[in-house]
C-alpha cells in the first residue's frame, strides 16, 4: 500500500505542474490572444513567439492576418482545456486507485485482526475445556473417595452397634435412665481429669524445684560439684576438687616463671578460703591453646575448690532469658560448701564493651546482671575469664579484675617437654588401667613400637616448631599417632616423625597466611 501511495504522489506532481501553467497563461493572455507565457518544451510556442522586430511590425501591419490569429488562439485555447480536462480525469483516476489501495489494505488490516481474534477465542477455548475436564475428573476422583469413606463409616457404625448391643447397651441405657448412676458418673468423669491434670503439673512443679536444688545451670559445660546436696549421699563420680592433696601442676608445662605464679595464686586462693577471706578474681589472656582452661581446672584441684566452666559464646543465644541464666549460675554457685572456682572461656562473646554497636540489648542486659552479681568481693566464687582479645572487654568487667596473666606462647624448652609429654600419652604409655575383663571382650588396639626417637632429634623437632601453641603440638603428636597406625607395621621411626612434623610446620604457615591476608 505505501508503494502505490508514493507512485501516485509522482503521477500527480507533473500534472498539477502542467495544470497550473496552462490556467495562468489563459489568464495572463496578451490583447492579441496570445500567452504572455511559453511552455519551453512546446517549440510551436516558441516559434510562434519570435522576438524579431520585423516579424512584430508585419504582423501588427497586417490586419488581414487578424481573422487567423484568432481562429489559432482559439484553437490553442480548446486544445489546453483538452489536456486540461484529460488531466483531471487522469488525477480522478489516480485518486480512485489510491483509494481502492486504502480500503485493499484496510479489509487485508482487518481480515489480520480477525484471524487473531479467532485464533485466540479458540484457544480460550481449549484451555476452558481442558480445565473443564480436570475439574470433572478431581470431582469425580472427590466423589469416589468419598464414596469409599461412607462405607467404611457405615461399616464401622455398623460393628460398633452390633458390639456395643450386645456387651453394654444395658448398661447405658440404664445409666441414662438412673439420675443418680448418671450424676456419678459425670463426677467421676470430672474427678479422673482433675487427677491427671493435678498430677501432671504437681509433677512438672516438683520437678522444677528438684532441677533448682540437685540439677546444674544449664550454661555450665562441666563441673565438679556434687548433684546430691545432702551430706550423707555421695556423687556416681568422685570430684576432681577431692584429688587435691596429690601432685600440684606436673602435668601442666608453662614457662617456669609463669609456672611459680601460678602456683603462687592456688596457694593463695586455698588460705583465702582457710581464712574466710574474699576471693581475687582473675584474668588469663594469650593465644588459643596456651593452657588457660588447663590452668584454671589444675587451679581449682590445687587450692580446694569446686570448679564450673562456661562459655561466652552460650549466652548470646539465649536471649531475653540470659539474665535468669547468670542468676542462676551464681545462686547454684553459692551451694557449693568449698567454693566455687568459675571459668568464663571466650569471654569477650558477651562482656564486650557495652558502646558496641553490633551488641544486642540481650547482651547488655546479661552483661549488667554478671555486674551486679560481680558488684562486690565474694567469699564464696572466684571469677576467672578466658579470652583471646582482653582488649575487647567491657571497662566495668576489667575494673573487677585482680590478677591478670598473659599465657605465651610455649618456648623452645616448653615445646621440648610437650612433645616428650605427649609422645608418652599417646605412644609409649601402656593403659595400666584396663581390667582383664576388657581383653576378652574389647580387641586390643596395635602396640605402638618407637625406635630411635631420642632427645636431639625431639629438641630439633621444638627448634622447628617455633611459634606453635600447645595445643597445636598436642595435634601434630596425634598425627604423628595417627601415620604410625596407618604403617602396615607400626614402628615410629625418626624418618616418619620428620616426615610428619615437616608437613605440619607447612600446614602451619598456611594457616598464618591466611590469617594475616584476612586481617588485611
Amino acid at each position: 500500500m505505501g508503494g502505490g501511495c508514493r507512485e501516485t504522489k509522482t503521477l500527480l506532481l507533473p500534472c498539477w505542474y502542467d495544470l497550473l501553467l496552462l490556467f495562468f497563461s489563459f489568464l495572463c493572455a496578451d490583447a492579441g490572444g496570445r500567452s504572455c507565457f511559453v511552455r519551453a518544451d512546446d517549440p510551436a510556442a516558441v516559434l510562434d513567439r519570435s522576438d524579431d522586430p520585423a516579424a512584430v511590425l508585419d504582423r501588427s501591419d497586417d490586419s488581414s492576418s487578424l481573422p487567423s490569429g484568432r481562429d489559432t488562439f482559439r484553437g490553442t485555447q480548446s486544445q489546453r482545456w483538452r489536456r486540461l480536462l484529460q488531466l483531471f480525469g487522469l488525477m480522478q483516476s489516480q485518486e480512485e486507485t489510491r483509494l481502492a489501495e486504502m480500503a485493499a489494505e484496510k479489509v487485508r488490516h482487518d481480515i489480520y485482526w480477525k484471524v487473531k481474534e479467532i485464533e485466540a477465542k479458540r484457544k480460550m477455548g481449549e484451555e476452558y475445556r481442558e480445565n473443564l475436564k480436570q475439574q470433572s475428573q478431581i470431582e469425580a476422583q472427590r466423589l469416589r473417595y468419598e464414596d469409599e469413606l461412607a462405607k467404611k463409616r457405615k461399616q464401622f457404625c455398623s460393628n460398633f452397634d452390633t458390639s456395643f448391643s450386645c456387651g453394654s447397651a444395658g448398661g447405658l441405657r440404664t445409666l441414662l435412665t438412673d439420675r443418680s448412676k448418671l450424676v456419678m458418673g459425670i463426677g467421676g468423669v470430672t474427678a479422673l481429669a482433675a487427677g491427671v491434670y493435678t498430677t501432671r503439673e504437681g509433677a512438672r512443679v516438683t520437678w522444677g524445684y528438684i532441677n533448682r536444688i540437685l540439677g546444674q545451670p544449664s550454661l555450665i559445660r562441666e563441673s565438679s560439684m556434687r548433684k546430691f546436696p545432702l551430706p550423707g549421699l555421695k556423687a556416681l563420680k568422685p570430684s576432681s576438687a577431692s584429688l587435691s592433696g596429690g601432685a600440684g601442676f606436673e602435668n601442666v608445662i608453662l614457662h617456669p616463671s609463669l609456672k611459680r605464679r601460678i602456683e603462687h595464686l592456688a596457694r593463695a586462693t586455698a588460705n583465702t578460703k582457710s581464712h574466710d577471706a574474699p576471693f581475687r578474681n582473675m584474668l588469663f589472656y594469650g593465644h588459643p591453646g596456651t593452657g588457660k582452661t588447663l590452668v584454671a581446672r589444675e587451679m581449682a584441684r590445687k587450692s580446694g575448690l569446686d570448679y564450673a566452666m562456661m562459655t561466652g559464646g552460650d549466652v548470646a543465644p539465649l536471649g531475653s532469658e540470659a539474665v535468669t541464666k547468670i542468676h542462676e549460675i551464681f545462686d547454684w554457685a553459692k551451694k557449693s560448701q568449698k567454693g566455687l572456682l568459675l571459668f568464663i572461656d571466650e569471654a569477650d562473646a558477651f562482656l564486650c564493651e557495652r558502646n558496641s554497636t553490633h551488641m544486642s540489648e540481650a547482651q547488655r542486659s546479661a552483661l549488667n546482671a554478671l555486674l551486679f552479681r560481680t558488684g562486690d568481693q565474694s567469699r564464696d566464687i572466684v571469677l576467672v575469664l578466658a579470652t583471646n582479645r582482653p582488649g575487647d572487654l567491657d571497662a566495668a568487667i576489667t575494673d573487677r579484675i585482680d590478677e591478670v596473666i598473659e599465657f605465651p606462647l610455649p618456648g623452645e624448652e616448653e615445646r621440648f617437654q610437650l612433645l616428650k609429654l605427649y609422645l608418652n600419652n599417646y605412644m609409649l604409655k601402656d593403659d595400666d588401667k584396663s581390667s582383664p575383663w576388657s581383653t576378652l571382650l574389647k580387641k586390643q588396639p596395635k602396640k605402638i613400637h618407637v625406635r630411635d626417637i631420642s632427645d636431639d632429634l625431639l629438641r630439633d623437632a621444638a627448634r622447628k616448631i617455633d611459634g606453635f601453641s600447645g595445643r597445636e603440638i598436642a595435634k601434630l603428636m596425634a598425627s604423628v599417632q595417627a601415620a604410625v597406625y596407618g604403617s602396615p607395621d607400626c614402628i615410629l621411626n625418626p624418618q616418619l616423625f620428620s616426615e610428619v612434623v615437616e608437613y605440619k610446620i607447612a600446614e602451619h604457615q598456611q594457616r598464618m597466611k591466611l590469617a594475616s591476608e584476612a586481617a588485611a
